[in-house]
């Protein structure tokens, strides 16, 4: 394990800057965290979480996949993707370093996304441990600890001083480049951990419980009444889908300059009344059966085909952003009342 004193922690990133670009949660005009270019003065965010998650680093909410020119009948197809260099994103959360795993499997499977296993392949994660969770965290009811994050680095804030972690080649590679860190035992770290653990007991969704759903549940839970009350509530605007760190729908749309025909693809949700839309209409044509299918989704379906995985990390998000509070939480525990 290595160390740093806080106040150095401009130095840090200046080096790691010099070598490759740098990704960081700062705050912005809002008050809201959100992961920004670093450049000199720029202030490491002391918010809990970003408004978005890292994962626009890696799936961008739009993205150029092609584009065409025609030319009376020849039709000449260009690349439009942009060359991805090496980039460091520095203070991702345990929750959405766990992401990341969710988008793999679906991104990195065969056919493989090369769009994304580009970005996968050049970007450095470096997270950052949990001091205070908030009420609307429940991420150890997937298995996750945010005293100890995954990542290609690991950190810990304590004491005015920066704790880092390898934990991968490229963790290890990117360590090796920055002299200033220094050789510490991890006493100080064990401390702060068995800490936050204790805080996040306290916590209002300690211990959700997840038994009513995941995996082989298709059948128990598809038909079930609940749907229709839940779903009445739902403004269908799709925020829970555009700050959730795990969904990964998109929609591949065209855009005609007179010049050229640009293909781009631009992140969709499951709550539209026009997603998966097709000339022989629309598969899911109520709220009702578009807001299951969210859920559904999430806590049956993703599971069942990905060894139990969830698609969910807890990190919160959709309970803070929905103006009407609705949330998956709410989903789990009223499917729960009739399992218990």
């Amino acid at each position: 394990m290595k160390k740093l004193a806080l106040k150095e922690l401009d130095s840090l990133f200046a080096a790691i800057a010099a070598q490759q670009a740098l990704y960081l949660p700062q705050d912005d005009a809002a008050g809201q965290a959100q992961f920004a270019p670093w450049k000199e003065g720029a202030a490491l965010s002391k918010r809990l979480n970003t408004a978005r998650s890292a994962k626009d680093l890696f799936f961008p909410q739009v993205e150029n996949l092609a584009g065409f020119k025609r030319e009376g009948k020849s039709i000449e197809i260009f690349e439009t993707r942009e060359d991805v260099r090496p980039f460091t994103v520095f203070g991702v959360r345990a929750c959405d370093a766990r992401s990341f795993e969710i988008l793999d499997r679906v991104f990195l499977s065969e056919p493989q996304d090369t769009y994304y296993a580009a970005r996968r392949a050049h970007g450095t994660v470096v997270t950052l441990a949990c001091t205070r969770p908030e009420e609307t965290c429940f991420c150890p009811a997937f298995g996750i600890d945010p005293a100890a994050p995954q990542g290609d680095i690991s950190c810990w804030i304590e004491d005015e001083t920066l704790f880092w972690q390898a934990n991968t080649e490229k963790g290890a590679a990117l360590t090796a480049n920055l002299p200033m860190l220094e050789d510490t035992d991890g006493a100080a770290v064990a401390a702060q951990q068995e800490k936050t653990r204790a805080l996040l007991k306290k916590l209002p969704l300690a211990g959700l419980d997840l038994s009513a759903v995941g995996a082989g549940k298709t059948k128990e839970l598809f038909d079930r009444p609940e749907w229709k009350q839940l779903s009445e509530s739902c403004l269908g605007c799709g925020t829970c889908t555009f700050v959730c760190p795990t969904c990964q729908c998109y929609d591949i749309k065209e855009f005609d300059s007179g010049r050229l025909v640009r293909r781009f693809r631009c992140w969709d949700s499951c709550m539209y009344s026009d997603f998966t839309k097709m000339s022989a209409g629309q598969p899911r044509p109520t709220q009702l059966e578009r807001f299951r299918q969210r859920f559904m989704h999430k806590l049956v379906y993703f599971p069942d085909n990905n060894d139990g995985c969830f698609g969910c990390v807890g990190c919160g998000r959709c309970l803070a952003k929905c103006p009407i509070h609705m949330n998956i939480v709410k989903v789990i525990k009223t499917l729960g009342e009739e399992h218990a």
